[in-house]
């Protein structure tokens, strides 16, 4: 069983944008290794709060990265 970990920070993604990584992430697994993956893949997504994320030593935000 796979196990896709994706790393968000919070507030970034809405609900709706999570369910499509959710599956397109599932459809990914499936392309790979065929339709029996479906039942079986699992995809988790980890929320952190904003000053716990950091790029190039620099903390991000939520506000950096909305649209």
């Amino acid at each position: 069983m796979p196990l896709v970990t994706i790393d968000v920070i919070k507030d970034v993604f809405t609900p709706k944008q999570k369910q499509a990584l959710i599956a397109k992430v599932t459809e990914a697994m499936i392309d790979v290794e065929g339709e029996g993956m479906r039942a079986v893949t699992w995809v988790r997504i980890n929320k952190f709060e904003g000053g716990d994320w950091a790029i190039g030593g620099k903390t991000m935000k939520a506000p950096t990265f909305t649209r």
